[in-house]
């Protein structure tokens, strides 16, 4: 081989070289690709919206309301979250209560003015540690829209009001409890 074939084969090598160093530079240099996004939370259960508490429409006789009931008496202190005593009767559900908050709510009431429905009232016992974002999470689906954090979440939606707040117990936990009001309960519905 003459000396110019091999200083030709030698700057072909050294060229392939270079071109792989070139190469091997842009494949560092390159951007890395985003990371990936966290996942999305899972939606809500449906348990979370306050409509599955509704087992008959205000204003239903309680002869018509498709549980076993029995009655319970209230004694309340706290003014503006309850009729007075002698307007609603209250029942208790026997058996299996709906799911609210992915729990089964204790107590869960049916209350009824002049012998038609006329308010429901669930609560829930919550871990405290949890409590304000399922709160938060569950008052946000109630409003439809972000709800930040607070004691007391109140809206209304055809004709049903409602209003749900939570509070810290003595043991660490805390309960949520929702109220459900016939808005027009002043025109029940007619007898079947």
């Amino acid at each position: 081989m003459s000396l110019a074939a091999g200083a030709q084969q030698t700057f072909r090598t050294a060229a392939a070289l270079a071109i792989v160093l070139v190469l091997a530079a842009c494949a560092a240099s390159a951007p890395k690709p985003a990371a990936p996004l966290p996942p999305a939370p899972p939606p809500l259960d449906a348990s979370y919206d306050w409509h599955v508490l509704l087992v008959a429409p205000f204003g239903s006789v309680l002869k018509d309301v498709p549980l076993t009931l029995h009655e319970v008496f209230l004694f309340r202190d706290e003014a503006g979250r309850a009729a007075p005593a002698d307007e609603l009767e209250c029942y208790a559900v026997d058996g299996t209560r709906p799911r609210f908050v992915a729990r089964s709510p204790s107590p869960y009431l049916l209350c009824f003015k002049h012998e038609r429905l006329a308010r429901i009232e669930a609560s829930v016992r919550l871990p405290a540690e949890e409590a304000t974002k399922i709160f938060a999470d569950a008052c946000g689906l109630w409003l439809k829209k972000p709800f930040e954090a607070s004691e007391e979440c109140t809206g209304s939606e055809g004709g049903i009001a409602f209003a749900g707040h939570f509070e810290k117990e003595p043991d660490e936990s805390a309960q949520l409890t929702i109220q459900l009001d016939a808005a027009n309960a002043a025109n029940p519905a007619p007898d079947r």
